[in-house]
């Protein structure tokens, strides 16, 4: 845990690490700094909207950490779907330099 920022509803406060690429890939998401603080129940684990309940929560979770990889790592969506199995992007949002 750490105090800071959550990164779904702005709110201040403790925060829990959330591994943005799960199961399979979680350690590839600690190796790639692919998290983000969440609070606790609200919006990592029990709320309606939160990343462990929410499949839309989860979609924005996945477009935005594949976004961070391709633009700190300077990949293609070829070379993202190489380590993380998977392109989560439409066509229309990969732009360069696009957060």
């Amino acid at each position: 845990m750490h105090y800071g920022k959550c990164w779904l509803c702005g709110k201040q406060g403790w925060l829990e690490d959330h591994h943005i690429f799960g199961g399979a890939f979680r350690k590839k998401s600690e190796k790639y700094g692919l998290k983000v603080g969440l609070c606790g129940d609200t919006c990592h684990r029990l709320g309606p909207d939160a990343a462990h309940q929410s499949a839309a929560t989860a979609l924005k979770l996945h477009k935005y950490g594949q976004k961070k990889f391709m633009r700190e790592h300077g990949a293609t969506v070829e070379e993202f779907r190489a380590q993380f199995g998977k392109n989560y992007l439409d066509e229309n949002e990969i732009i360069e330099g696009d957060d």
